[in-house]
């Protein structure tokens, strides 16, 4: 049972939706954590996130101004540090499309950064976080984190005898986080038309909560080398459209550079090495650096069949426009109605 009371956490991009859900969680779950610091490079940020979790009430945090391109002031943060969350990132498709050395030095050369810095302090755990574009991409963002991934997943072959262990969950768009579809078509619905890119598009759905939990789940359980993915329901873009703004007037305008109509988390060619945990799969490193038969047998873990793809237009698990309604309310816009 993970246990995070006396401990020391570090989360990197510890601003974003995801990492003040985790704080959140964290200081519910364990109030006794001994030191949890938020790492990031943008101060206004960190100056409204210290509104929500004051020091003077939560004396466990830290506000710890820093780029994870800075390998120095990485070192520095992580003093004492025995956990470590990696939520950083550059995420903009079209953005990393137009800067995209800019990308690189922050997704993958920050990667690196991170993995080295660890090693350097007495860190114990660490648990990156992907996404869905990372599987098969077709853009530089995914591209980046794709080679992020490989990085921490490699990190494991190279710890020698320290007892550091990486490990990275991997999920699509958060619901209602900045910049997702939900919030977008709220905004939208109140110019009367609803932009569509295209109407057979599907996506995946999680909570924040269910993504900070599969977080937990990691740093509980990883081995080392794993990548999680959840089990989760896809929707319709157009069932999104009904469940927001039934009658709304619809644009078509087509898929933007670098989109994808259907979310991918494990292609055909990663079935070869992915195993169903039960409530998450997992792919496993090709190397893995402890006994496969082993792992299988603790975890009860079965390999999926040869070919097997998991994406959100071949899912088994739909939202209906109802249930979309149901969880806007609950995990986007509480005075939203329910039709």
């Amino acid at each position: 049972m993970l246990n995070l009371n006396g401990r020391s956490i570090l989360i990197t991009g510890g601003t974003g939706s995801l990492g003040m859900h985790l704080t959140k969680t964290i200081f519910e779950r364990w109030p006794d954590v001994r030191r949890l610091v938020i790492f990031s490079r943008d101060e206004q940020k960190q100056y409204q996130m210290a509104m929500q979790f004051p020091h003077s009430k939560y004396k466990a945090i830290r506000y710890f101004i820093g780029d994870i391109r800075d390998f120095n002031r990485l070192k520095t943060a992580l003093k004492g540090v025995e956990y470590v969350i990696h939520a950083a990132a550059m995420k903009h498709v079209p953005i990393a499309e137009y800067n995209p050395m800019e990308c690189v030095k922050t997704n993958v050369l920050g990667a690196e950064n991170v993995i080295n810095a660890c090693f350097e302090n007495e860190v114990m755990n660490v648990v990156a976080l992907s996404t869905d574009k990372a599987s098969a991409p077709i853009n530089l963002y995914g591209a980046t984190k794709l080679c992020s991934d490989k990085l921490f997943v490699a990190a494991n072959n190279i710890r020698g005898k320290h007892p550091i262990k990486f490990s990275v969950v991997r999920y699509g768009n958060v619901m209602g986080s900045n910049g997702s579809v939900i919030p977008f078509f709220l905004q939208k619905k109140q110019e009367g038309k609803l932009p569509i890119t295209d109407l057979k598009m599907t996506r995946f759905n999680i909570s924040l909560q269910e993504g900070v939990d599969l977080v937990l789940h990691a740093m509980e359980h990883a081995w080392g080398g794993e990548i999680f993915i959840p089990k989760i329901p896809s929707y319709r873009i157009t069932d999104v459209a009904e469940a927001i703004a039934p009658g709304c007037k619809i644009d078509v305008v087509g898929i933007r550079p670098g989109e994808k109509v259907h979310e991918e988390m494990i292609t055909s060619s990663d079935s070869f090495s992915t195993y169903d945990l039960g409530k998450y799969y997992t792919i496993l490193p090709q190397v893995a650096n402890f006994d496969l038969q082993e792992f299988i047998k603790f975890f009860n873990a079965k390999k999926v069949e040869e070919g097997f793809a998991y994406n959100s237009g071949d899912n088994k698990e739909w939202l209906t426009p109802v249930d979309l309604r149901k969880l806007i309310k609950e995990h986007v816009d509480p005075n939203f109605e329910i039709i």
